[in-house]
């Protein structure tokens, strides 16, 4: 395979200012980016519903018209960009993954989407996701499996798979993603690149119920911690579309990230004192990675919050199931369509049923609980440090692994239990690669702050991936960078 261009090896903040400077042509840009498309995409399947070339390269020529006339609209001015494909957006097929969508083009952008095109983006397709984001491996009836940007035999992770694949294998300068059990930090540890799950409010986001507080959200993902803080700084701020929105100026998070952590007192979560079971090497691996911090001047040390912390995956049970199944309950109650929903979809409807109003607001009050525990660590720790994954890219064919450091899973979910913790606490986290093990698949660990404390974890980021490097030492065996 030929050598990538060199407009696609560059960073997003580079692309940006090349842009900016008429350095480098939007159509020039938008060029090399689909031809590394045509010749990597068919091998893994990550963007999928491509508009045409013609009409990208049309939008692309037009972005150059713009800048020619002074109206430079923003930091993604003139990239190409795909929109995870469970956000509507205008004029484009947004499938969620499921066959009962595969023909449904929205008629309006989401909040993100808008902003998203406002900041210059050229939409040119969407990035692939398990059927509703469901699960963390992405595949679906629609388009088929999403695979490893690192081994294409492997699982992409999820549901921001198809964001994540992009990014490592250089089809997208940022991509944007959402989580909920960790569906932006799994597929980031799967592929060598960074997601943020940020805090509830932070990104505001199109949701049944904008007055019920979501166990999920929107966040960035990049190959760099200076990448990721501008495109967050796109997305993040607030809209009355969502009351609970921060109203803070999300042009904070275009600011420097350098920072001396000498000093500061990080607590290893690790296995939660043997209550995760973990697959060979994986603990080890994000436990080494504890050393880079300790080379900035971090104490690091191993604690948990004072919690039962089985309570927290009990209770997140409930809370999960009523807020997916109220959104799918109407394609469930459809008999002609339910059997068009995959089996754990349904099982998740079915489970909402059997939730009582009275159970629901008990385990909203355990998470309040929850959420006081985590902000007690916080009076002694300036972060919390978990791994990002409780097994490393397992085998595409499998729907989900059914055990796990020879634990039987009672779940679709519970091999991600290490990330409902933190779902739970409400807390922003950022997860960055850990580094690799023997047979050359990716793992990360997550950066966990306070509440609405992102920049933290974006400066402790950006430290660490000066230190490791790991994005650019150890790119996918895909790509050839000669």
């Amino acid at each position: 395979m030929a050598p990538i261009p060199e407009i696609v090896r560059l960073d997003a903040l580079a692309l940006s200012s090349a842009i900016k400077s008429r350095r480098i042509s939007c159509a020039e840009v938008m060029s090399a980016y689909l031809g590394h498309i045509e010749r990597i995409n068919p091998r893994v399947s990550a963007i999928v519903s491509m508009r045409g070339r013609d009409e990208l390269m049309a939008e692309a020529k037009g972005r150059d018209a713009q800048i020619a006339r002074g109206e430079y609209l923003g930091w993604m001015h003139g990239f190409p960009h795909a929109i995870k494909d469970l956000e509507q957006t205008s004029g484009i097929r947004t499938t969620l993954g499921s066959p009962l969508f595969k023909n449904f083009v929205p008629k309006s952008d989401t909040i993100l989407v808008e902003r998203i095109k406002r900041a210059g983006a050229i939409i040119i397709g969407k990035t692939n996701v398990p059927e509703f984001g469901l699960g963390s491996h992405t595949y679906n009836e629609v388009f088929g499996a999403t695979l490893n940007a690192y081994d294409q035999s492997k699982t992409a992770g999820g549901s921001s798979g198809g964001a994540a694949v992009s990014l490592a294998l250089r089809m997208l300068p940022v991509a944007d993603g959402s989580d909920h059990a960790g569906s932006l930090r799994n597929p980031a540890a799967f592929n060598n690149v960074l997601g943020f799950r940020t805090s509830f409010g932070r990104v505001p986001s199109d949701v049944r119920d904008v007055f019920m507080p979501s166990l999920s959200v929107h966040g960035p993902m990049a190959r760099t911690a200076p990448d990721l803080a501008m495109l967050l700084s796109v997305i993040a701020g607030y809209d009355a579309r969502a009351p609970y929105s921060v109203r803070e100026d999300a042009a904070k998070f275009a600011q420097p990230l350098e920072r001396d952590f000498k000093g500061a007192r990080i607590a290893w979560l690790g296995d939660f004192r043997g209550y995760l079971p973990f697959d060979p090497g994986v603990l080890e691996l994000c436990r080494s990675a504890l050393k880079a911090f300790e080379s900035l001047g971090c104490a690091v040390e191993e604690a948990i919050p004072d919690f039962p912390i089985e309570q927290v995956w009990e209770n997140w049970l409930k809370l999960r199931a009523w807020q997916v199944g109220a959104i799918l309950g109407p394609l469930y109650r459809d008999v002609a369509k339910r059997p068009l929903i995959k089996p754990e979809a349904r099982w998740e409807v079915e489970c909402a049923l059997k939730v009582s109003a009275m159970e629901i607001a008990d385990a909203s009050a355990v998470r309040t609980v929850w959420y006081h525990s985590v902000n007690a660590m916080f009076e002694k720790f300036d972060f919390l440090i978990a791994p990002a994954g409780q097994v490393f890219p397992f085998d595409a064919a499998i729907h989900w692994p059914t055990e796990v450091g020879g634990r039987r899973m009672d779940t679709y979910h519970r091999w991600m239990e290490v990330m409902i913790p933190i779902t739970m606490s409400g807390c922003p986290a950022l997860c960055v690669p850990a580094g690799f093990n023997a047979d050359g698949l990716p793992m990360g660990i997550q950066i966990v702050a306070p509440n609405h404390r992102e920049m933290d974890c974006l400066r402790l980021a950006h430290a660490y991936e000066q230190a490791t490097d790991w994005v650019s030492r150890r790119p996918p065996p895909l790509l050839d960078l000669r």
